[in-house]
């Protein structure tokens, strides 16, 4: 089966890492930190602070705060709009949730 790309003769870069709470994720280069979760078959990475339900992608534009991640030590970051870059490490806080026992 053709990748996407292959369809329409594009010719990316070639793809890189990202590390999000330790783990590798790929990235496709222009991918957003958001698109290369989902594209990893991560759906949600945060819980709401009531309820504790699962939260993720959800509008996909920016516009809603449900995607909201830690990139190299800046807090709040929307993951629909960040792009990726070689190296980022990624925090979700369900790796500090988990060290601190909440």
């Amino acid at each position: 089966m053709k990748r996407p790309y292959d369809l329409v003769r594009a010719r990316p870069e070639p793809e890189f890492e990202i590390s999000v709470d330790g783990v590798p994720i790929p990235v496709v280069p222009g991918q957003t930190i958001g698109a290369a979760l989902h594209g990893a078959g991560v759906r949600s990475w945060r819980t709401t602070r009531i309820g504790g339900r699962p939260r993720g992608l959800f509008c996909g534009i920016g516009v809603c705060f449900d995607c909201l991640v830690t990139v190299n030590g800046s807090p709040s970051l929307r993951a629909c709009l960040t792009e990726a870059r070689p190296g980022d490490r990624v925090s979700t806080g369900e790796e500090e949730e988990a060290v601190s026992g909440r």
